[in-house]
């Protein structure tokens, strides 16, 4: 079925009757969800700047002089180009464990049960391995530890973290030790386990308070009465938590204990020895660097990236952009919305920078790596598009964060200057949203111009040249109503050109968007999402 190959039919202005739920605004299979009322269905119109797509201008060009949300799609269509049958003879006829069709099936979905937190902070005591710069970074989880008592600033940081962490995954357990012993981590992380059963279990530590980790990767806890820093083996922690599990070590020198830890499951002493070993670890810095003491970052400038990215990026930014002189930082905390609204500036904001950090990662890692961290578990995923928003913040700092598995450096990409351009365009709005609540939000044009530049590319790309680099963000605009038709129509025409581009477009995770979004009664949508669904059905008959 070939969208090039037209009969000539038009339908009328369309109004999108869509009332399903799709999912994952995060671009992971599962996170926020968009409820469409009739009446916000009335409202919309979808947004298909022009009918002159090089598929349909054969076909159709009397019709495409001119820009126009009149949509021209065809009632019947005809199988007579070449392509057909070699798309049809170049798959596979039946079930295949790897390869081409099944490889994109996420073969172990995952859910993080259960979050630990550990926060060795022991506020108004410096470690003695410590320097610190006047004026010095102070900020933890976005409170100033020495603006109240300590216990008190204590107990509200790690209330804060424990909220951050629950706004990413609301099912998640959340248990929090403050200052803690190495019995009290002990008991922590084996109710931690004994709870998720097989899930992944997250462990935090903030160790801003004691001394550097040591060279065999040990971190340092209390003793109960305070007057001794106690080292914890990495060897006992991978016991005590076990498989499968994600580490955050925000701490200077935490490539000490990455180090550590590839050093215990390369020797096969770690208690899930082999590929059984389902460990993935996010740290703050590499083995010989010190954490950013400047009072322009937090404190945890890490955990800040990884729990309030776009709260941390903006206030980077707007030091670093044109407007710092006309807008104050303190508005940033006032920014209207909500993460999971896109028609709100803090929604649009949230959506365009998943969009550019999965976009980011999908064009730099390989495709099973993709896979694993940005698509197999929801926290994961998030953590690392926040992870790659640290690298980038905390590299100004000449510090590197460190993962495993390692990923290349992002820090540069080119995606970046889309973000920072979005970041501007919205900001300019801000203090005008502030002052007069009812303002009307102008969204910016990211998505728009995004999706000509995936147009540009259908027009001149083919299977021999790079692939199109938009492919993540096609799949986060069918999250929006205003431009679901001209993306679908953008991805049918992808989907036309052969199973190696049916194959990218499901290596991204564009399954269950479409899967989903063909419950919707309305035909204008109908017709080429089945046109989409016989091209996946094409390629993969499982």
């Amino acid at each position: 079925m070939a969208l090039g190959d037209l009969m000539t039919s038009r339908f009328s202005q369309l109004s999108l009757a869509v009332s399903n739920h799709v999912t994952d605004g995060n671009g992971s299979g599962g996170d926020y969800h968009e409820d469409v009322t009739s009446a916000d269905l009335a409202s919309q119109r979808m947004d298909f700047d022009t009918a002159s797509t090089s598929s349909y201008a054969n076909a159709a060009a009397s019709s495409a002089t001119a820009p126009t949300t009149m949509v021209y799609l065809p009632q019947t269509v005809v199988l007579c180009e070449l392509r057909h049958a070699a798309f049809e003879a170049s798959t596979p006829t039946g079930p295949s464990a790897s390869g081409l069709v099944s490889k994109w099936r996420p073969k172990d979905r995952m859910k993080t049960g259960c979050v630990a937190l550990v926060l060795c902070l022991n506020i108004s005591v410096d470690p003695p391995d410590v320097i610190k710069i006047s004026p010095c970074a102070r900020m933890e989880c976005w409170i100033d530890p020495f603006s109240m008592a300590p216990q008190k600033a204590l107990e509200n940081i790690g209330k804060n973290l424990r909220d951050q962490y629950e706004r990413w995954q609301p099912k998640a357990r959340c248990k929090v030790e403050l200052d803690p012993t190495v019995d009290e981590v002990k008991k922590l992380c084996n109710t931690c386990r004994r709870y998720a059963k097989s899930e992944r279990v997250l462990f935090h530590y903030n160790g801003h308070g004691v001394p550097k980790p040591t060279a065999n990767g040990e971190i340092w806890l209390f003793n109960k009465s305070y007057t001794q820093y106690i080292p914890l083996p990495i060897s006992d922690l991978d016991s005590w938590l076990s498989t499968p599990s994600i580490y955050v070590f925000d701490c200077s020198a935490a490539g000490m204990i990455v180090n550590a830890f590839i050093e215990l499951l390369d020797s096969g002493t770690s208690n899930n020895p082999g590929s059984a070993r389902d460990c993935i670890l996010l740290a703050a810095c590499e083995a010989h660097e010190t954490l950013p003491q400047s009072a322009e970052f937090p404190a945890d400038v890490f955990t800040s990236c990884l729990t309030t990215p776009i709260k941390m990026a903006l206030r980077w930014f707007c030091t670093r952009s044109l407007l710092h002189e006309s807008l104050n930082c303190s508005l940033i905390d006032k920014i209207p919305g909500r993460q999971n609204d896109r028609k709100t500036l803090l929604g649009e904001l949230n959506w365009i920078f998943t969009a550019v950090t999965d976009t980011i990662a999908w064009n730099v890692l390989p495709q099973d790596l993709f896979r694993r961290l940005f698509r197999q578990d929801l926290l994961v995923a998030s953590l690392f598009r926040n992870f790659l928003l640290a690298e980038r913040i905390m590299r100004s700092a000449n510090c590197s964060p460190v993962s495993y598995p390692m990923l290349p450096p992002t820090h540069q990409h080119h995606m970046w200057d889309a973000w920072d351009m979005a970041a501007e365009i919205c900001l300019s709005q801000l203090p005008a949203l502030v002052e007069e609540p009812t303002a009307e939000f102008q969204p910016s044009p990211f998505f728009t111009e995004q999706l000509t530049a995936f147009e540009v590319w259908l027009d001149h790309g083919s299977e021999h040249k790079k692939p199109p680099e938009q492919l993540p963000i096609v799949l986060q605009v069918l999250l929006s109503q205003c431009h679901r038709f001209r993306a679908l129509v953008l991805l049918g025409r992808f989907l036309d050109m052969g199973p190696w581009a049916v194959d990218l477009a499901l290596s991204v995770g564009i399954f269950p968007y479409v899967l989903k979004l063909l419950q919707t009664t309305t035909p204008e949508l109908r017709q080429i999402l089945v046109f989409i669904w016989t091209k996946i059905l094409a390629l993969d008959k499982v």
